[in-house]
């Protein structure tokens, strides 16, 4: 909504049009009023008006000094002027001065409104043709990613383009082309460029991918679809691609991915996840050459520790169990120099590894830039085995917090859809739609979650909820198979029938007479799991 001040030396006036119109249904925002130019100044100053009305004959500071002022000072303002009969030559001062418009006191709301649509639709036009003449479509997506766009102007902007930008869901990813050597000025500039030859080579195999270049070794690609999943499909294919693609000597391709989000706006949440997680696979491989570098020059130091116990530890460990593992892992530790940088290194490099993975398994909102800070300042005071065994029960306690979040967060919700499926699977209707209705939530929402906490899709879970239900009663009845089908939610006897065979490999009546054999029941338990 557009800003609007009012400038009058009559009370009653201003009283009138401030109360008379109905500003925010009119689409503008009323945002105060003065009695004559001087008092303006400060007002206009302070809430930068789009649009100023003002009068003509004022004491202290008439209507012309103060559009003189204002067109000089905030030439974005548009201004008009009120004026009575016999003024009418200082309208023509106003209107010389570069003044929207002016209207004659007394004026009605009518009438006033229908001048400020007038001015507010030709300020619109002039946006829309600054952008068309400004935006680019690397302009457009950098905009996007940094947040610095919104919805309405981006939609605006794609469409003079000629870009396809609508899509429920988006994602980001970042491409960068890093040394794979320790020492990185012995990488040519002629090698940079040919890695991003191959890179940009790669990407037009993508035609529907929307990409940009960030910089000289970085190469941003946007990705939309009508279904997270086709989404995730599609970043696993180009990831697949990319892989087959091999850069230069010294070079390799690092992939940082964001996470899948709804609205356009959520270009900018997973540009900024893509580019936490591309900053910290910075440190990490900056880290690691500096670990192997003073490995090199301390090589008396040099332990190996076993990080995938760590991290199993991390994901499943208990704080009962804590101490010893930590004593244990940590074992190795006791002939490292603790006045060398090579334990701060292999301290640094293996929390960065932790960070990383509890934030992907668990999926906490928890801040890791500002974790990493914290614990890297923790890591420069550790001096001797028995702070460092200290250090490493602090850092699991707090990672722990964020498994506890994790878990926390949306099982209930979980298992509320479980129950509902249990009880409605045999719905031929039962859908993604029709669940989160019953749930409470968007269907978005609830897609993203339930396929973040349990592995598998919603369709997944149902299917296998219904084919499991329809294994049961093909032991255990004498039911036909059209019968079976309407029973578990599916009204077509031969797609059941090839579902069925695609999930068991097993025609049903193939499962009736042989299916038994050695195989486990797949049934719908009671606590809702299958």
């Amino acid at each position: 909504m557009k800003k609007v001040v009012l400038v009058d030396d009559e009370i009653l006036i201003r009283e009138s049009i401030r109360d008379s119109i109905d500003w925010g249904k009119e689409g503008f925002l009323y945002s105060g009023d003065a009695p004559d130019g001087e008092l303006a100044l400060p007002l206009i100053e302070e809430q930068a008006p789009d649009i100023l009305i003002t009068d003509i004959k004022m004491p202290f500071m008439n209507g012309l000094e103060l559009t003189s002022i204002v067109r000089q000072k905030y030439p974005d303002i548009r201004i008009i002027v009120l004026s009575g009969h016999d003024d009418f030559h200082y309208a023509q001062t106003a209107l010389r001065l570069g003044v929207e418009d002016y209207c004659l006191k007394p004026v009605s709301a009518a009438e006033l409104i229908q001048m400020l649509k007038t001015v507010s639709a030709k300020m619109d036009e002039e946006h829309r043709r600054k952008q068309k003449n400004t935006f680019t479509p690397d302009k457009l997506y950098a905009d996007l990613c940094g947040g610095l766009i919104g919805t309405g102007a981006a939609v605006e902007a794609a469409a003079q383009l000629g870009l396809q930008l609508m899509a429920p869901y988006y994602a980001a990813l970042i491409l960068s082309v890093v040394p794979s050597a320790l020492n990185e000025s012995e990488i040519a500039q002629s090698q940079v460029q040919a890695a991003e030859l191959l890179l940009a080579n790669e990407l037009t195999r993508y035609p529907e991918l929307s990409h940009f270049r960030r910089s000289r070794t970085e190469t941003v690609v946007l990705l939309k679809d009508s279904h997270p999943d086709q989404i995730a499909a599609k970043i696993e294919m180009l990831i697949s691609g990319l892989e087959q693609t091999a850069p230069p000597f010294g070079l390799q391709l690092s992939v940082s991915r964001g996470g899948i989000h709804e609205r356009l706006q959520g270009i900018h949440l997973s540009f900024q996840e893509a580019e936490n997680e591309r900053m910290l696979k910075m440190l990490a491989r900056q880290n690691k050459e500096a670990l192997i570098q003073a490995s090199i020059d301390h090589s008396p130091d040099s332990v190996l520790l076993d990080r995938n116990r760590l991290i199993d530890f991390l994901k499943l460990g208990t704080p009962q169990e804590a101490p010893g593992f930590i004593r244990q892992f940590a074992a190795g530790l006791h002939k490292v120099s603790w006045n060398s940088m090579y334990a701060y290194y292999l301290i640094n490099d293996i929390t960065l590894e932790l960070v990383q993975t509890a934030k992907r398994t668990f999926r906490s909102d928890g801040n890791q830039a500002e974790l990493i800070q914290e614990l890297q300042k923790k890591i420069r005071r550790i001096s001797n085995v028995e702070e460092c065994l200290d250090y490493w029960l602090e850092v699991l306690e707090q990672l722990w917090v964020w498994r506890s979040e994790g878990s926390d967060k949306y099982g209930e919700l979980i298992e509320r859809v479980r129950l509902y499926i249990r009880e409605n699977y045999h719905d031929d209707q039962l859908s993604l739609h029709e669940i989160a209705k019953q749930i409470g939530v968007s269907s978005s929402h609830l897609s993203k979650v339930f396929s973040q906490e349990t592995g598998q899709t919603m369709t997944e879970y149902l299917t296998a909820a219904r084919i499991g239900r329809a294994k049961e009663l093909l032991k255990t009845t004498r039911c036909k198979t059209f019968e079976i089908a309407y029973q578990v939610g599916y009204s077509d006897q031969h797609y059941f029938s090839n579902l069925f065979k695609k999930v068991t490999g097993m025609t049903p009546m193939e499962y009736r007479k042989h299916g038994h054999t050695g195989e486990p029941a797949v049934t719908i338990a009671k606590g809702g799991q299958i």
